[in-house]
């Protein structure tokens, strides 16, 4: 395939992004916004030997699978990449990345359970971080488009909760009406760098990210027409990153927090507290972790965050330890523990996972133990993956946002992979001390290519 040519092709598989895949020729062409089974004729934009990236531009026999995107700037902004799918290819799909990513990456062939729906498509999001900028001499609220951070105007986002709009007026007015101008990243003028939402039951966390500081009042004024019951704050965040916050705050509303409860743990919620974004699937996916956690056993909930799960599952089991490496993840850890009457249950340490996980270990020796590992999405460090894999525990539950690094670590778990001097090999005939007994995807993300996915092992 040649740069800037057309070429008609059909799709018979997605990609890790859910882009479709044509070959012709000999050439695999990645080809975004189209489903399988689809003819159509696309542009080439870019070739890479026998690899090419092109652009969709007549679709000739349509899936019926396909349906029409009810965003507007679907396509230009870089965050949903399957509204023109089906919500049942979509579930689809994300069973399929997984299981791919199992066979391809780790070398394990097991079967991946349907994917965990969503109950709903649209609007399930409850934490908004949206950039501030300027387009044609404006200030504008957007996303940024896909791999950059040109900013996509937008006047509202159809997988944010419908209070969205309010926000965007009401930051553009102040922008306009007070001559606070945007942020200019190339050029590190301006002022206004993103405004920061969380709602939790009805209740809201409001932050405004500001390159210096500002008189806020005419904001908060205009918030107040659209919102009852919420707090604001201002972070003064200078540096030339893309950082979302610093340690630089100012209250300018309410307490700066929200008391909360989730599962039968009571918490307390700032704008800088890790949350899941859907309600909806992390109550499905937290139900399914707690299954897993029998009463009487240790728990060992490795990349515990603000200690949410560990103490849910030091409730249900009796004891359980999260190590964690962020000191404010894990002061409000403390709090949660003491909050909800946990001391003596609840144990909170502060560190790399792959430095405390041998202590940790050796201080619930000899006892029943289950492990729970929530990594980051680069996943685990390999001797924090080789101390689970050797640990003396009745269950482990992996749950990652990953498919691909989850692979990775789940393959050195059950010895479909194998360290060689640093680099990892297939293991034809794996020799491990687990068993897989499921690997389920969630939908946390619909309209996106990413899903949160479980695993349980137990052992032989």
């Amino acid at each position: 395939m040649k740069k800037n040519e057309i070429y008609e092709g059909i799709v018979s598989g997605y990609g890790t992004e859910g882009e479709g895949i044509i070959s012709l020729n000999g050439t695999t062409a990645f080809v975004p916004f189209c489903l399988i089974g689809e003819k159509l004729s696309f542009k080439v934009l870019k070739t890479d030997g026998k690899i090419a990236y092109g652009k969709a531009e007549k679709i000739i026999d349509a899936s019926e699978k396909r349906v029409a995107p009810p965003c507007p700037v679907f396509g230009k902004c870089g965050g949903c990449a399957l509204q023109h799918m089906k919500y049942e290819e979509q579930l689809e799909f994300k069973r399929q990345t997984v299981l791919t990513a199992l066979k391809k990456i780790g070398g394990i062939d097991f079967p991946v359970s349907k994917t965990v729906p969503c109950d709903s498509e649209y609007r399930y999001r409850n934490k908004l971080a949206l950039p501030i900028g300027v387009a044609d001499g404006q200030t504008v609220c957007g996303f940024y488009g896909a791999r950059s951070h040109r900013i996509v105007p937008v006047k509202d986002c159809l997988i944010q909760s419908d209070w969205v709009g309010a926000v965007i007026s009401a930051v553009t007015k102040f922008s306009k009406e007070r001559g606070v101008p945007a942020y200019d990243e190339s050029t590190g003028k301006g002022v206004l760098r993103r405004i920061v939402v969380r709602e939790i039951r009805g209740k809201f966390i409001i932050a405004l990210v500001v390159a210096r500081n500002v008189d806020t009042e005419f904001l908060i004024k205009e918030l107040e027409k659209s919102f009852g019951d919420f707090t604001f704050l201002l972070n003064i965040n200078s540096s030339r990153g893309n950082t979302l916050f610093s340690d630089r705050w100012q209250l300018r509303r309410g307490s700066g927090y929200f008391d909360a409860e989730e599962c039968g743990i009571r918490y307390k919620a700032g704008a800088n507290t890790f949350l899941q974004v859907n309600d909806d699937v992390r109550a499905k996916l937290y139900e399914r972790v707690l299954a897993e956690a029998d009463e009487g056993a240790v728990v060992v909930d490795l990349y515990s965050g603000g200690g949410m799960l560990t103490a849910m599952l030091a409730k249900k089991c009796g004891f359980a330890y999260g190590v964690e490496i962020v000191e404010e993840a894990s002061r409000c850890a403390d709090e949660l523990k003491e909050a909800n009457g946990l001391q003596g249950k609840m144990l909170n340490i502060c560190g790399k996972v792959e430095e405390k996980i041998d202590e940790v270990l050796q201080s619930s020796a000899g006892k029943k133990r289950i492990i729970v590992c929530d990594p980051p999405r680069k996943g685990m460090e390999r001797s924090a993956v080789k101390a689970v894999a050797e640990a003396e525990a009745e269950k482990i539950v992996l749950v990652s946002c990953n498919p691909a690094t989850l692979a990775r670590d789940l393959g050195i778990i059950v010895g479909t992979l194998r360290d060689d001097g640093g680099s990892l090999v297939k293991v034809s005939a794996p020799q491990s001390r687990w068993n897989i007994e499921c690997v389920i995807p969630f939908d946390m993300f619909p309209q996106t290519k990413w899903c949160e996915t479980l695993v349980v092992l137990s052992r032989k």
